[in-house]
């Protein structure tokens, strides 16, 4: 079922004043449901070339699996539905990719890239990320992330060296424990949540989080929330007034109407004689 009409959405990209390319990559397919967003890193170019990787690949796996499988069916061993483990092994598949680009390619050697993806489906959505690459969530007016970074800084604050507010600030964030092409495997982590009309989901790269503070991020989307591409440039605004020291990529999406899962026929005679 396309989500077309269903959600309204916009996805932005900048270089920064720092970078002199964009190692970014960012894809917005919602006649699938599917947003993706990858933060390259990597000498020369490879960055971008791990990042493009990985955003084709999970686009083209997303695009050949999800409509042949049983939507929203549950996989008894993992508890997932299906397209939350398509999402999990696109990723997965992307990674291998990178990963064997990197060692056959002696100029894409070292490369890799972070991930964050996301699927609507039956007024749900499957959230899979690697690394530090975000995913916000407004709801009633309450700003909260959906995905914990893959850093270390994040480990530390999880073991109590830090308090969230001190992370905030520290100057040592950017050191991931978990990339895209870096190993062979990676662990992606998934999780699923109800989606509710009027909800704001927000991915973005460590452009945006480390030069904007959430609170200007939930102060910026509330104040131009009736416009999703002033809301988003302006975010991109912030963080390049703020030093913008990193490329910076945005993908907004705003919940405007139930996308409840398609019965079948045979569900809804089903229910005239109950």
């Amino acid at each position: 079922m396309s989500l077309e009409g269903k959600i309204e959405h916009v996805a932005l990209s900048d270089t920064g004043k720092v970078r002199e390319h964009n190692e970014d990559a960012i894809a917005a397919e919602m006649d699938l449901g599917l947003l993706v967003l990858a933060d390259g890193m990597g000498g020369y170019n490879a960055g971008e070339i791990a990042s493009g990787i990985a955003v084709k690949t999970v686009t083209g796996m997303v695009r050949d699996s999800v409509d042949r499988e049983t939507r929203g069916m549950l996989d008894k061993e993992t508890g997932l539905t299906r397209q939350s483990i398509v999402l999990r092994d696109a990723i997965a598949r992307a990674n291998k990719i990178i990963n064997q680009t990197a060692q056959s390619q002696p100029q894409c050697q070292g490369m890799g890239t972070t991930i964050v993806a996301c699927l609507f489906f039956d007024d749900r959505v499957s959230i899979a990320h690697v690394g530090d690459s975000r995913l916000y969530r407004l709801r009633d007016e309450k700003l909260e992330r959906l995905t914990m970074d893959h850093s270390l800084l994040q480990e530390l604050v999880d073991r109590g060296f830090y308090s969230p507010e001190e992370a905030e600030r520290s100057a040592n964030r950017n050191y991931v424990t978990r990339a895209l092409g870096v190993e062979p495997s990676v662990d992606v982590e998934v999780h699923e949540h109800a989606v509710h009309k009027g909800d704001f989901y927000v991915l973005c790269s460590d452009g945006l989080s480390d030069m904007v503070e959430d609170e200007d991020i939930h102060l910026t989307i509330s104040t131009f929330s009736a416009s999703l591409a002033t809301a988003g440039q302006q975010l991109i605004r912030l963080s390049n007034d703020n030093g913008g020291r990193d490329n910076v990529s945005i993908i907004m999406a705003h919940v405007i109407e139930p996308f409840p899962a398609q019965r079948s026929l045979l569900d809804r005679l089903r229910n005239w004689f109950d």
